[in-house]
Protein backbone atom coordinates (compact mmCIF):
# COMPACT_ATOMS: atom_id res chain seq x y z
CA UNK A 1 0.00 0.00 0.00
CA UNK A 2 1.46 3.36 -0.98
CA UNK A 3 1.26 6.48 1.15
CA UNK A 4 -1.13 7.96 -1.43
CA UNK A 5 -3.88 5.61 -0.22
CA UNK A 6 -3.81 6.59 3.43
CA UNK A 7 -3.06 9.53 5.68
CA UNK A 8 -1.16 9.82 8.92
CA UNK A 9 -3.85 11.95 10.60
CA UNK A 10 -7.57 11.20 10.77
CA UNK A 11 -10.01 13.70 9.32
CA UNK A 12 -10.98 14.64 12.88
CA UNK A 13 -7.35 15.53 13.63
CA UNK A 14 -7.03 17.42 10.34
CA UNK A 15 -10.18 19.45 11.05
CA UNK A 16 -8.98 20.21 14.59
CA UNK A 17 -5.61 21.33 13.22
CA UNK A 18 -7.30 23.52 10.59
CA UNK A 19 -9.52 25.14 13.23
CA UNK A 20 -6.51 25.73 15.50
CA UNK A 21 -4.86 27.64 12.67
CA UNK A 22 -8.06 29.34 11.41
CA UNK A 23 -10.60 29.78 14.25
CA UNK A 24 -12.94 31.76 11.99
CA UNK A 25 -12.94 29.26 9.12
CA UNK A 26 -16.30 28.42 7.58
CA UNK A 27 -17.31 24.78 7.12
CA UNK A 28 -17.04 25.34 3.38
CA UNK A 29 -13.44 26.52 3.79
CA UNK A 30 -12.54 23.61 6.05
CA UNK A 31 -14.03 21.11 3.61
CA UNK A 32 -12.33 22.63 0.57
CA UNK A 33 -8.93 22.83 2.24
CA UNK A 34 -9.04 19.21 3.45
CA UNK A 35 -10.65 17.68 0.37
CA UNK A 36 -13.75 16.46 2.22
CA UNK A 37 -17.42 17.27 1.77
CA UNK A 38 -19.06 20.11 3.64
CA UNK A 39 -21.38 17.54 5.21
CA UNK A 40 -18.34 15.60 6.51
CA UNK A 41 -16.81 18.80 7.87
CA UNK A 42 -20.09 19.60 9.65
CA UNK A 43 -20.26 16.09 11.12
CA UNK A 44 -16.66 16.25 12.36
CA UNK A 45 -17.10 19.73 13.88
CA UNK A 46 -20.26 18.44 15.59
CA UNK A 47 -18.30 15.44 16.96
CA UNK A 48 -15.47 17.66 18.21
CA UNK A 49 -17.92 20.12 19.79
CA UNK A 50 -19.90 17.32 21.43
CA UNK A 51 -16.72 15.82 22.86
CA UNK A 52 -15.70 19.23 24.24
CA UNK A 53 -12.55 19.63 22.12
CA UNK A 54 -13.82 22.79 20.47
CA UNK A 55 -16.25 25.47 21.62
CA UNK A 56 -18.36 27.26 19.03
CA UNK A 57 -19.00 31.01 19.47
CA UNK A 58 -21.46 32.99 17.35
CA UNK A 59 -19.84 36.01 15.69
CA UNK A 60 -22.68 37.72 13.85
CA UNK A 61 -23.89 35.26 11.22
CA UNK A 62 -20.70 33.21 11.40
CA UNK A 63 -19.14 30.89 13.93
CA UNK A 64 -15.72 31.14 15.51
CA UNK A 65 -14.17 28.12 17.12
CA UNK A 66 -11.93 27.81 20.14
CA UNK A 67 -9.86 24.66 20.63
CA UNK A 68 -9.78 23.46 24.22
CA UNK A 69 -6.02 22.92 24.22
CA UNK A 70 -5.86 21.76 27.85
CA UNK A 71 -7.83 18.57 27.22
CA UNK A 72 -5.99 15.25 26.90
CA UNK A 73 -5.99 13.22 23.72
CA UNK A 74 -9.14 11.10 23.56
CA UNK A 75 -7.25 7.81 23.55
CA UNK A 76 -4.49 8.69 25.99
CA UNK A 77 -3.40 6.34 28.70
CA UNK A 78 -1.75 7.82 31.76
CA UNK A 79 -0.07 11.20 31.53
CA UNK A 80 -0.13 11.96 27.83
CA UNK A 81 0.20 15.33 26.15
CA UNK A 82 -2.77 17.67 25.90
CA UNK A 83 -4.38 18.47 22.56
CA UNK A 84 -2.64 21.86 22.54
CA UNK A 85 0.79 20.23 22.85
CA UNK A 86 0.14 17.97 19.86
CA UNK A 87 -1.31 20.82 17.78
CA UNK A 88 1.68 23.02 18.58
CA UNK A 89 4.05 20.35 17.25
CA UNK A 90 2.02 19.92 14.07
CA UNK A 91 1.78 23.69 13.52
CA UNK A 92 5.49 24.11 14.22
CA UNK A 93 5.28 26.02 17.49
CA UNK A 94 6.86 25.26 20.84
CA UNK A 95 4.36 23.43 23.07
CA UNK A 96 3.27 25.29 26.20
CA UNK A 97 4.51 23.76 29.40
CA UNK A 98 1.96 23.07 32.12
Amino acid sequence: MSAENWGFLTNHARVLLHIAQNPGARLRDIAASLGITERSAYSIVTDLTGAGYIVKHKDGRRNRYQVQTHLPLPDSVGREPAIGDVLAVLIGETPATT
